[in-house]
Protein backbone atom coordinates (compact mmCIF):
# COMPACT_ATOMS: atom_id res chain seq x y z
CA UNK A 1 0.00 0.00 0.00
CA UNK A 2 2.84 2.17 1.28
CA UNK A 3 4.44 1.48 -2.21
CA UNK A 4 1.57 2.25 -4.37
CA UNK A 5 1.00 5.88 -2.74
CA UNK A 6 4.79 6.37 -3.17
CA UNK A 7 4.89 5.24 -6.38
CA UNK A 8 1.67 7.76 -7.28
CA UNK A 9 3.07 10.96 -5.96
CA UNK A 10 6.81 10.54 -7.33
CA UNK A 11 7.50 12.00 -11.10
CA UNK A 12 7.11 9.77 -13.79
CA UNK A 13 11.43 9.41 -14.73
CA UNK A 14 10.44 9.62 -18.16
CA UNK A 15 8.48 12.74 -17.77
CA UNK A 16 11.16 14.17 -15.79
CA UNK A 17 14.12 14.08 -18.27
CA UNK A 18 11.30 14.78 -20.80
CA UNK A 19 10.59 18.15 -19.16
CA UNK A 20 14.40 18.91 -18.36
CA UNK A 21 15.58 18.31 -21.88
CA UNK A 22 12.62 20.79 -23.27
CA UNK A 23 13.50 23.69 -20.81
CA UNK A 24 17.46 23.39 -21.98
CA UNK A 25 16.20 23.31 -25.26
CA UNK A 26 14.33 26.66 -24.86
CA UNK A 27 16.10 29.77 -25.20
CA UNK A 28 15.31 32.71 -22.51
CA UNK A 29 12.46 34.44 -22.79
CA UNK A 30 13.68 38.49 -23.65
CA UNK A 31 11.84 41.28 -23.05
CA UNK A 32 11.47 44.33 -25.56
CA UNK A 33 12.86 47.20 -24.55
CA UNK A 34 11.24 50.28 -25.92
CA UNK A 35 13.40 53.19 -26.92
CA UNK A 36 13.04 56.19 -23.76
CA UNK A 37 10.96 59.27 -24.47
CA UNK A 38 12.54 61.96 -23.59
CA UNK A 39 9.81 64.40 -24.16
CA UNK A 40 6.21 63.93 -22.31
CA UNK A 41 4.01 63.64 -24.87
CA UNK A 42 2.15 66.53 -24.54
CA UNK A 43 5.06 68.70 -25.36
CA UNK A 44 5.86 66.95 -28.47
CA UNK A 45 1.90 67.20 -29.97
CA UNK A 46 2.76 71.32 -28.40
CA UNK A 47 5.82 70.89 -30.59
CA UNK A 48 4.48 69.36 -33.61
CA UNK A 49 1.24 71.53 -33.88
CA UNK A 50 3.77 74.83 -33.72
CA UNK A 51 6.08 73.43 -36.73
CA UNK A 52 3.05 73.15 -38.39
CA UNK A 53 1.72 76.75 -38.01
CA UNK A 54 5.30 78.02 -38.79
CA UNK A 55 4.81 76.20 -41.89
CA UNK A 56 0.98 78.04 -42.66
CA UNK A 57 2.11 81.35 -41.73
CA UNK A 58 3.43 83.51 -44.49
CA UNK A 59 7.45 85.22 -43.75
CA UNK A 60 7.09 88.64 -42.52
CA UNK A 61 8.29 91.17 -45.24
CA UNK A 62 11.95 92.49 -44.49
CA UNK A 63 11.90 95.79 -43.16
CA UNK A 64 13.59 98.72 -45.08
CA UNK A 65 16.53 100.55 -43.61
CA UNK A 66 16.27 104.07 -43.43
CA UNK A 67 18.16 106.26 -45.91
CA UNK A 68 21.75 106.79 -44.63
CA UNK A 69 22.60 110.43 -44.59
CA UNK A 70 26.14 112.60 -44.22
CA UNK A 71 26.56 115.43 -41.99
CA UNK A 72 27.90 118.47 -45.12
CA UNK A 73 29.69 121.26 -43.16
CA UNK A 74 29.68 124.55 -44.93
CA UNK A 75 32.12 127.53 -44.07
CA UNK A 76 30.03 130.24 -45.94
CA UNK A 77 33.58 131.27 -47.20
CA UNK A 78 33.54 134.65 -49.33
CA UNK A 79 33.98 134.64 -53.14
CA UNK A 80 38.15 135.79 -52.65
CA UNK A 81 38.56 132.78 -50.26
CA UNK A 82 36.73 130.15 -52.22
CA UNK A 83 38.22 126.86 -52.18
CA UNK A 84 38.50 127.54 -48.02
CA UNK A 85 40.86 129.28 -45.51
CA UNK A 86 43.97 127.63 -47.45
CA UNK A 87 46.90 125.25 -44.81
CA UNK A 88 45.41 122.29 -43.56
CA UNK A 89 42.38 123.37 -41.94
CA UNK A 90 39.42 121.18 -41.51
CA UNK A 91 35.71 121.94 -43.12
CA UNK A 92 34.19 120.82 -39.33
CA UNK A 93 36.76 123.19 -37.14
CA UNK A 94 36.01 126.30 -39.04
CA UNK A 95 32.31 125.21 -40.30
CA UNK A 96 29.05 127.85 -39.88
CA UNK A 97 26.66 125.80 -40.30
CA UNK A 98 25.83 121.91 -41.36
CA UNK A 99 23.07 120.38 -42.91
CA UNK A 100 22.26 116.50 -43.76
CA UNK A 101 23.02 115.21 -47.20
CA UNK A 102 21.63 111.72 -48.25
CA UNK A 103 24.05 108.88 -49.41
CA UNK A 104 24.20 108.97 -53.02
CA UNK A 105 23.72 112.39 -53.60
CA UNK A 106 26.59 114.25 -55.80
CA UNK A 107 27.87 117.53 -54.76
CA UNK A 108 27.87 120.18 -57.68
CA UNK A 109 30.81 122.78 -57.56
CA UNK A 110 30.24 125.79 -56.76
CA UNK A 111 31.87 128.25 -59.34
CA UNK A 112 33.51 131.73 -57.57
CA UNK A 113 31.45 134.27 -59.99
CA UNK A 114 28.63 132.31 -58.66
CA UNK A 115 29.59 132.15 -55.05
CA UNK A 116 30.00 136.07 -55.35
CA UNK A 117 27.10 137.19 -57.30
CA UNK A 118 24.34 135.19 -55.66
CA UNK A 119 26.02 133.54 -52.68
CA UNK A 120 25.66 130.42 -53.39
CA UNK A 121 28.02 128.07 -50.71
CA UNK A 122 26.85 124.73 -51.57
CA UNK A 123 24.73 122.43 -53.35
CA UNK A 124 23.56 118.86 -53.49
CA UNK A 125 21.84 116.90 -56.22
CA UNK A 126 19.98 113.68 -56.37
CA UNK A 127 21.57 111.92 -59.46
CA UNK A 128 18.55 110.29 -60.76
CA UNK A 129 16.92 113.73 -60.99
CA UNK A 130 19.36 116.76 -60.97
CA UNK A 131 16.04 118.93 -60.17
CA UNK A 132 16.02 117.69 -56.30
CA UNK A 133 18.18 119.19 -54.50
CA UNK A 134 19.32 121.07 -51.43
CA UNK A 135 21.64 124.06 -51.45
CA UNK A 136 22.77 127.20 -49.11
CA UNK A 137 23.08 130.91 -49.87
CA UNK A 138 24.45 133.52 -47.94
CA UNK A 139 24.61 137.32 -47.43
CA UNK A 140 27.09 139.08 -45.40
CA UNK A 141 26.03 142.38 -43.82
CA UNK A 142 22.91 141.51 -41.82
CA UNK A 143 22.84 141.77 -38.26
CA UNK A 144 18.76 140.58 -37.92
CA UNK A 145 16.12 139.15 -40.10
CA UNK A 146 13.62 141.42 -42.09
CA UNK A 147 9.73 140.24 -41.37
CA UNK A 148 8.47 137.17 -41.52
CA UNK A 149 7.07 137.91 -45.06
CA UNK A 150 9.43 140.17 -46.33
CA UNK A 151 12.80 138.01 -46.37
CA UNK A 152 10.94 135.18 -48.84
CA UNK A 153 10.74 138.04 -51.48
CA UNK A 154 13.49 139.72 -50.95
CA UNK A 155 15.11 135.69 -51.28
CA UNK A 156 13.59 135.91 -54.85
CA UNK A 157 14.88 138.85 -56.24
CA UNK A 158 18.60 137.14 -56.43
CA UNK A 159 16.19 133.82 -57.53
CA UNK A 160 14.67 133.68 -60.39
CA UNK A 161 13.63 129.85 -60.27
CA UNK A 162 12.01 130.97 -56.58
CA UNK A 163 10.34 133.63 -58.46
CA UNK A 164 8.77 131.55 -60.67
CA UNK A 165 7.76 129.10 -58.17
CA UNK A 166 5.62 131.55 -55.36
CA UNK A 167 4.32 133.14 -59.09
CA UNK A 168 2.74 129.97 -59.72
CA UNK A 169 2.53 128.31 -56.63
CA UNK A 170 -1.17 126.49 -54.89
CA UNK A 171 0.15 127.70 -51.01
CA UNK A 172 2.91 129.23 -49.33
CA UNK A 173 2.98 128.80 -45.78
CA UNK A 174 5.25 130.39 -43.35
CA UNK A 175 6.27 130.37 -39.32
CA UNK A 176 9.01 130.71 -36.65
CA UNK A 177 10.57 128.60 -34.31
CA UNK A 178 13.41 128.98 -31.99
CA UNK A 179 16.04 125.82 -31.08
CA UNK A 180 16.90 125.15 -27.59
CA UNK A 181 20.27 128.65 -28.04
CA UNK A 182 17.43 130.88 -29.47
CA UNK A 183 18.42 130.78 -32.54
CA UNK A 184 15.54 132.00 -34.78
CA UNK A 185 14.28 130.13 -37.91
CA UNK A 186 11.66 131.14 -40.40
CA UNK A 187 10.18 128.56 -42.16
CA UNK A 188 8.92 128.35 -45.96
CA UNK A 189 6.81 125.80 -47.45
CA UNK A 190 5.54 126.32 -51.33
CA UNK A 191 3.53 124.04 -53.04
CA UNK A 192 4.04 124.87 -56.44
CA UNK A 193 2.29 123.76 -59.76
CA UNK A 194 5.57 121.89 -60.58
CA UNK A 195 7.51 121.72 -57.77
CA UNK A 196 7.65 121.77 -53.87
CA UNK A 197 10.17 123.86 -51.70
CA UNK A 198 10.70 124.07 -48.07
CA UNK A 199 13.30 127.19 -46.64
CA UNK A 200 14.77 127.73 -43.65
CA UNK A 201 16.63 131.09 -42.86
CA UNK A 202 18.49 132.57 -39.94
CA UNK A 203 20.88 135.04 -39.12
CA UNK A 204 23.84 134.51 -37.24
CA UNK A 205 27.51 135.80 -37.70
CA UNK A 206 26.27 138.93 -39.15
CA UNK A 207 25.60 136.77 -42.48
CA UNK A 208 22.13 135.72 -43.51
CA UNK A 209 22.07 132.07 -44.79
CA UNK A 210 19.05 130.80 -46.09
CA UNK A 211 18.49 126.73 -47.05
CA UNK A 212 16.68 125.69 -49.82
CA UNK A 213 15.42 122.07 -50.32
CA UNK A 214 13.51 121.61 -53.89
CA UNK A 215 11.51 118.99 -55.98
CA UNK A 216 9.65 118.43 -58.49
CA UNK A 217 6.13 116.96 -57.38
CA UNK A 218 6.49 113.59 -58.70
CA UNK A 219 9.93 113.39 -56.34
CA UNK A 220 8.20 115.01 -53.67
CA UNK A 221 5.37 112.50 -53.14
CA UNK A 222 8.00 110.18 -53.18
CA UNK A 223 10.69 111.14 -51.06
CA UNK A 224 8.69 113.72 -48.85
CA UNK A 225 9.81 111.90 -45.59
CA UNK A 226 13.96 112.45 -47.01
CA UNK A 227 13.22 115.67 -48.34
CA UNK A 228 11.64 117.00 -44.84
CA UNK A 229 14.33 115.38 -42.81
CA UNK A 230 17.01 117.32 -44.73
CA UNK A 231 15.30 120.54 -44.42
CA UNK A 232 15.12 119.88 -40.15
CA UNK A 233 18.44 118.91 -40.12
CA UNK A 234 20.05 122.37 -41.29
CA UNK A 235 21.51 124.75 -38.16
CA UNK A 236 23.84 127.17 -38.18
CA UNK A 237 26.94 126.80 -35.75
CA UNK A 238 28.19 129.76 -33.32
CA UNK A 239 28.31 129.10 -30.18
CA UNK A 240 30.93 133.02 -29.43
CA UNK A 241 27.50 135.05 -30.53
CA UNK A 242 25.13 136.36 -28.99
CA UNK A 243 21.63 134.85 -29.87
CA UNK A 244 20.33 137.20 -33.13
CA UNK A 245 18.12 140.28 -32.58
CA UNK A 246 14.77 139.70 -35.04
CA UNK A 247 13.13 142.75 -36.26
CA UNK A 248 9.28 143.08 -35.58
Amino acid sequence: MNNMLASLLSPSPVLSTASLQQQQQQPPPQSLRLPPNKQPLTTTLVAAAAAGLLLLSPSPAPSRADPEFSVYYGTAASAANYGGYGGNASKKDTAEYVYEVPSGWKERLVSKVEKGTNGTDSEFFNPRKRTEKEYLTFLGGIRALAPLGAVLDNLALSDVNLQDQIASADDVSKAQREDGNGQVYYEYEIAGAGAHSLISVTCARNKLYAHFVMAPNAEWGRDEAVLRRLHQSFKTIDPAAPPPVTES
